[in-house]
């Protein structure tokens, strides 16, 4: 599979880089950053720290955002941030900024027009990961987190595939789409009608069945606009009690649902992660 460079930056002795990659999976051209940390070129493999963006994001909001890369170079750990979609012409899009390009909510569609490109899910799962070990210095040691969309897909890929992550964190996930406006309407879309086959992507009625697995840590911002119709934190909450999920849900006042929350504690992610990736 060959990578084609879009942009190259460095910083705090790594670099961070956009690369384009035609996707068998997804029947398209996708894009994803990586920033490398210096260690990389020293001859070291590091482990990878992968994170989904929200709606309307593409493959640069986080790595332009969040100021994550210095602490990166600092912890030895590569980061990787996959765009939110398939795009492209002849890939099905809708005139709205929840559904379509932009909004694939990391779930494998079988609904038609849906199905031919939007197969996010096993993208991030498989193919993305598979792409990025056989290219760069890392190891298979992965975690992974997410925000909003993102933070829903980082939970629902670990807690459907422990054994793959290290560790698993979101700001302001969308913790329980079965039951909000933006799950109903792309779960509507993407997977059909019949809802039995939404909650295999709800991380809340998936962490209430876990049998324990790799620790979450979830921030969510008080002042969050998106919070009580959209986000249910207390879902997942009540989820983790019932199961004894290993989730830390950290709630703070004034904060809201934008990069500026991001950038406030995302170095307690990436300590986090981290620790758990054993570096």
């Amino acid at each position: 599979m060959s990578l084609h460079i879009t942009s190259a930056n460095k910083g705090f002795g790594g670099w961070t880089k956009h690369y384009s990659h035609h996707s068998d999976l997804l029947n398209c051209d996708m894009r994803f950053a990586i920033y490398l940390p210096p260690q990389t070129a020293q001859g070291q493999k590091v482990p990878v720290i992968y994170y989904l963006s929200g709606l309307t994001c593409t493959d640069e909001n986080f790595v332009q955002k969040a100021g994550a890369q210095r602490l990166a170079a600092e912890l030895g750990v590569a980061l990787v941030a996959p765009d939110t979609s398939p795009r492209g012409e002849d890939v099905a899009d809708a005139n709205a900024y929840d559904l379509g390009q932009g909004a694939g909510f990391y779930v494998n569609a079988t609904e038609a027009p849906w199905n031919r490109h939007y197969q996010m899910y096993d993208y991030v799962l498989h193919e993305l990961p598979k792409l990025v070990e056989e290219t760069f210095p890392v190891t298979d040691q992965r975690s992974i987190f997410g925000h909003s969309m993102g933070g829903h897909g980082a939970l629902v890929l670990v807690l459907r595939n422990p054994e793959r992550y290290k560790s698993v964190s979101a700001f302001s996930p969308i913790c329980n789409p079965v039951n909000c406006p933006w799950g109903e309407k792309a779960f509507s879309a993407y997977l059909g009608e019949d809802r039995k086959t939404w909650e295999a992507y709800d991380a809340s009625l998936l962490m209430r069945g876990a049998k324990g697995g790799p620790p979450a840590l979830v921030d969510q911002g008080e002042a969050d606009d998106f919070l009580v119709e959209q986000l249910r934190p207390e879902a997942l909450d009540a989820a983790a009690e019932a199961s004894g999920y290993p989730l830390a849900l950290r709630r703070h006042e004034g904060y809201d649902h934008s990069y500026y929350f991001i950038s406030s504690f995302v170095n307690d992610h990436m300590r986090f992660h981290a620790e758990h990736l054993g570096h």
